[in-house]
């Protein structure tokens, strides 16, 4: 069985606090996008071997996407295996959650191919105790999410989108990124309410990134690729989750074509420069 398994962008990440517990309460519009990583599942009599061809990640209990098998197998009391084998075409540490949405994929698939019959809604409990972006790739292609991720609410009405993205070659680690984030631990509510997008124009009015400045101050070239992006004619352009991948929004797929041309011919070589669109 082959599945793909979906990048995604913030379109919008607020932090609304620090928690008691260490985390963060977020307000965030999230999409997915058609970059995606490809797996391949075979089922075998026992045991669960992952294969990750030309990567350096680990293919044991530190990669979620092991740990995703292994859940979903104690979840529903299986006990043959499986064979998975993946082709890593989202960029790692780049905050477009491809190893939340290799998980996610992970539990969907073997759910499947297994004949589990577990339930979305406990597919997104699984999903919760392997990382707090796994949910959101089960639960549906743009929502809107809050608490730590886990409350998700759909947005069904996000125009389309025609994006570039820009990934440098540097990764950004999340906890670190959150770590220099000047929050104090605060008992304040914060509110933000959903926003509503009718139009392109909606979209990148709305586009906002709490962690974009952190970020920044770590790699200031990451403003020289965010002016690029603009310069090339993106109506809008913003950092994707903890970096370090800036996105552009563009009015159509051929200005979007044609500005991923043009940045490649500026950038360089060791940046990864993508087309995409919402999903």
């Amino acid at each position: 069985m082959l599945r793909v398994a979906p990048a995604k962008i913030n379109l919008v990440l607020r932090v609304l606090r620090k928690r008691p517990d260490g985390y963060h309460d977020l307000a965030s519009v999230m999409q997915q996008i058609s970059i995606c990583d490809e797996l391949h599942f075979t089922l075998r009599p026992e045991g669960i071997v992952l294969q990750c061809p030309g990567t350096d990640l680990p293919t044991n209990e530190d990669n979620l996407i092991y740990r995703a098998a292994r859940s979903i197998f104690n979840y529903a009391g299986y006990k043959a295996g499986v064979e998975i084998n993946l082709n890593k075409k989202i960029p790692s540490a780049a905050g477009l959650g491809g190893g939340s949405s290799d998980a996610a994929t992970t539990l969907m698939a073997l759910n499947d191919l297994c004949s589990l019959n577990v339930s979305q809604t406990e597919l997104m409990k699984i999903g919760a105790k392997l990382g707090a972006d796994v949910p959101f790739f089960i639960f549906g292609k743009s929502a809107f999410a809050a608490g730590i991720g886990d409350r998700l609410q759909p947005l069904p009405d996000l125009p389309k989108l025609h994006l570039v993205l820009i990934n440098p070659p540097f990764p950004l680690a999340t906890k670190m990124v959150y770590e220099n984030l000047n929050l104090t631990l605060t008992k304040k509510k914060n509110n933000y309410s959903i926003p509503r997008f009718y139009a392109l124009g909606d979209v990148v009015r709305e586009l906002y990134n709490d962690l974009e400045a952190v970020s920044l101050t770590m790699h200031p070239e990451l403003s020289d690729f965010k002016q690029l992006l603009v310069k090339e004619g993106a109506l809008g352009a913003l950092m994707s989750g903890s970096g370090p991948t800036l996105f552009g929004v563009f009015a159509d797929e051929t200005s979007a074509r044609q500005a991923k041309q043009a940045i490649l011919k500026k950038v360089s070589g060791e940046c990864l420069v993508f087309f995409a669109q919402s999903l």
